[in-house]
């Protein structure tokens, strides 16, 4: 596969998100998920992705398990902030008020973190290190301080965030090079275009576009909300629920067309836009099946032409949120 940069490092231009293997998704299975973890590897997919709220650390014990034949191989990415375990978030008034959603980016909630994420994953050193939000109570420069001093313990190798808007980037930068700024970007996501893309190619910071395939949506595969498990959580997802649901099928309708007309999958095409957007966004589209990630990867060969992209141009702003409105107010911080 062709390859792009993070920090220092040369990774495959298509890197693989591990969330759906143990969370959210219905349908995982360990033993599928590990074929395709080794799979990725041999077609030069090298750039993993994880969190420690996937599955309450369960996603990077699966990891974990091809990572101890594997280790060199890979370019480990995990985070740390949205609080799965109340007992150890310092924000104690938050989790006596009852607040459903609690994001922790405190010196003292880090330095737990990155030793668990350390333990499951069975590993010396996080190849990069991610704050998943922004903590609203606790001063990006804190957060980010305290992540550095895990780089110079040797704990972790670079520093990301996930889900921050363009100040925070540069106030977090200021205080400590960021290597890598996460993010929801699609063909039905492009809320970052105009400002943290740009910022972080001016600073020299990879883009990592997560759900690049607008959560499955892209694909074509899910005509209906009958497509989608009774415990999916897509089913709470503003975009895929009710009228908004028929309404975005034209996007999908749009992105079919490209595709029928290049002889390629939906979900390639998809691919294909995010890497023509910059040299520097380095996508992470999830599966855990292994004809996913073979046809994922493939689009790493497809070039769209200007009528292709001319095409895509015509895809106007889904209608619904990218996340429940309870989540809405934790994601750009």
């Amino acid at each position: 596969m062709k390859q792009r940069t993070i920090g220092s490092v040369q990774v495959g231009e298509i890197g693989l998100g591990c969330m759906g293997m143990s969370f959210a998704y219905s349908g995982g299975n360990d033993e599928e998920s590990l074929q395709v973890l080794h799979r990725a590897l041999d077609l030069g997919c090298n750039f993993w992705d994880t969190a420690d709220l996937y599955g309450a650390g369960k996603n990077e014990l699966l990891l974990a398990l091809a990572l101890k034949e594997r280790r060199s191989d890979v370019f480990l990415a995990t985070k740390f902030a949205n609080v799965y375990d109340r007992t150890m978030t310092s924000h104690q008034d938050l989790v006596e008020k009852g607040v459903p959603y609690i994001v922790d980016g405190t010196p003292e909630y880090i330095r737990k973190c990155v030793d668990q994420s350390l333990r499951r994953l069975g590993v010396e050193q996080i190849d990069l290190y991610y704050q998943h939000r922004v903590d609203p109570r606790t001063p990006i420069e804190e957060s980010v301080g305290a992540m550095a001093e895990l780089l110079k313990e040797g704990k972790v190798k670079y520093l990301g965030l996930s889900e921050a808007k363009e100040s925070s980037v540069r106030r977090a930068h200021a205080v400590h090079p960021i290597t890598a700024v996460q993010s929801e970007f699609s063909l039905w996501t492009r809320d970052f275009e105009h400002d943290v893309i740009p910022a972080c190619k001016e600073l020299g910071i990879a883009f990592v576009p997560y759900s690049p395939l607008g959560r499955g949506f892209l694909t074509g595969q899910i005509k209906s909300i009958d497509d989608l498990a009774a415990d999916d959580w897509r089913r709470m997802n503003p975009r895929f629920t009710g009228e908004n649901f028929d309404l975005n099928l034209k996007i999908v309708e749009i992105v079919q067309a490209v595709a029928d007309r290049r002889q390629v999958q939906p979900s390639q095409v998809a691919l294909a836009w995010v890497l023509a957007q910059g040299d520097h966004l380095v996508p992470i589209p999830g599966t855990k099946k292994l004809k996913y990630l073979e046809e994922n990867i493939a689009a790493s060969e497809l070039v769209l032409t200007e009528e292709d992209l001319s095409d895509l141009a015509k895809i106007q702003t889904p209608f619904g949120l990218r996340y429940p409105e309870a989540s809405m107010s934790l994601v750009a911080g």
